[in-house]
């Protein structure tokens, strides 16, 4: 009798940790199997960007040549045309703005992506790169020489020319945005002249290119600074959000071995803002393993898990879970930088057609994060707009971009919201995202640039004091307002 009970209380609890273990499964496969099948395609002649919500028609779509001398000739040529029929250009790599950035209205659109050749300065550790090239083809080219990039964005999927078009930032440790790890690169200008910018020649437009979203002419090839690929084991810290910045000053910033940290916030109603992680990658002495020998990490499962947590509280607790365990309970793991940085945005790719997902980015100062995150709260907390995600970046102060949006050493608070497409979450968003900035100036912070233009031109000018002088500069070099998109027409 006595073994039949036992026999019974084990298989009780058997059959609880089966329905336990069952919830999280059967969740994540009904995420996956309602998702849509099969992309969205888009007329010739129209262009959309990562937003989904610019579909534009545009006069023609150029694909540029791959060759330096008949690209040259090519966009000379179509500079002339322009200029003669009155006609706009645009200028776009990967499209992974989402304010009509790469777009104007019945304009010329160019497709920079076939301009991808490298070579690689072994003795000086200088990329050169044509601007069409993706971050993770350089990263590929780089790793067969034991080599990795500096500073690039957290996906690898943008373009060369697109980063420094939006002066982009990534996770590394101490680092200022991309605009640091540029040597120079070659811009055609309105007149179809190509002119070297550095830090000593062609300083100004140097200065207005980074983060100058293709006002000012078309980046072709560019000179990057080049670091050793290295092997770095993965470390993560639960914490308060009150206590971030000074562990993150302990833990990452006075530890030379620290290469890449980033920061979560807990978005799940339960402790909604009042949980932490700081993660960050340390270097070790082993060799790094070779790109072409690593595998996907279960990254479809990755993507159900983020995609799980749309619209829903319990996917976007099973998520933090899941991440919490992972962290806990797994031997840290060692990646090579390379792997890293070479990340696809496909991880948390949106399949819905009747939603998307969209970026916002705050530039707090360091001292003033914990404020800022007690004050923007309520106001997520008060939205009918989906939250997925914020991650918390270092940027410290960036010297070279004329429109500077890290003024001084800053945290990047990165949002991630999923908006349906319909007028009613349009107006919603824009309000958000009008309260949100509010908060970051009111201490002290910015916001960036690239994402929706749901600022008016009075608040843009607020978070962006140098903004008339930048306008004035774009007349100066180039007077017909030849290059064009949607962000100069909201914002001059």
């Amino acid at each position: 009798m006595l073994k039949y009970h036992k026999k019974k209380i084990y298989l009780s609890l058997l059959l609880i940790v089966l329905i336990i273990l069952s919830i999280p499964l059967i969740h994540l496969i009904k995420t996956k199997l309602n998702e849509p099948h099969g992309m969205t395609q888009i007329s010739k002649d129209y262009r959309d960007d990562a937003s989904q919500l610019n579909l534009t028609k545009v006069y023609k779509i150029i694909e540029v040549e791959k060759e330096p001398q008949a690209i040259q000739k090519q966009l000379q040529e179509l500079l002339q045309y322009a200029k003669k029929h009155h006609l706009k250009v645009s200028i776009s790599g990967a499209k992974h703005s989402m304010g009509g950035h790469t777009i104007y209205p019945d304009g010329i659109s160019i497709n920079m992506l076939p301009y991808d050749h490298m070579s690689f300065d072994e003795v000086n550790n200088i990329l050169t790169i044509g601007s069409g090239a993706s971050w993770s083809k350089a990263l590929q080219y780089l790793d067969g020489f034991g080599k990795s990039i500096g500073v690039m964005q957290s996906f690898s999927n943008f373009s060369i020319g697109g980063s420094i078009s939006v002066n982009g930032h990534g996770w590394q440790k101490s680092a200022a945005p991309i605009s640091s790890n540029i040597i120079s690169f070659s811009l055609m200008k309105a007149d179809g002249k190509i002119v070297n910018c550095s830090r000593t020649e062609n300083t100004e437009l140097f200065k207005l290119v980074t983060g100058g979203y293709g006002l000012f002419g078309i980046i072709l090839d560019v000179k990057l600074k080049v670091v050793d690929n290295t092997a770095l084991k993965f470390h993560s810290i639960a914490l308060k959000p009150q206590y971030y910045a000074e562990t993150y000053q302990k833990v990452v910033s006075e530890n030379p071995k620290v290469q890449f940290a980033y920061g979560r916030l807990r978005i799940s109603d339960k402790h909604f803002l009042d949980q932490a992680t700081l993660n960050y990658f340390e270097k070790v002495e082993q060799l790094p393993m070779k790109l072409k020998q690593q595998v996907s990490k279960n990254a479809e499962v990755r993507r159900v898990v983020f995609r799980g947590s749309v619209n829903s509280e319990y996917g976007k607790r099973l998520r933090w879970d899941l991440e919490q365990s992972l962290n806990t309970v797994s031997p840290y793991a060692t990646f090579s930088r390379n792997e890293i940085l070479n990340e696809d945005a496909s991880l948390i790719e949106n399949k819905d057609p009747n939603s998307t997902d969209l970026l916002h980015e705050y530039f707090i100062p360091k001292q003033n994060l914990v404020d800022f995150i007690q004050e923007i709260k309520p106001i997520l907390q008060n939205t009918e707009i989906d939250l997925l995600n914020i991650t918390i970046r270092e940027i410290t102060k960036d010297e070279d971009a004329y429109l500077n949006y890290a003024r001084e050493d800053v945290f990047g608070l990165v949002f991630l919201f999923n908006q349906k497409k319909t007028e009613q979450q349009e107006i919603a968003m824009k309000n958000l995202t009008n309260r949100l900035l509010d908060a970051a100036l009111k201490y002290q912070g910015t916001y960036y640039l690239p994402y929706r233009l749901h600022i008016d031109r009075h608040k843009m000018r607020l978070a962006y004091p140098k903004a008339d002088e930048f306008f004035v500069l774009k007349k100066k070099y180039d007077p017909y307002l030849l290059f064009n998109n949607k962000f100069y027409l909201n914002y001059h």
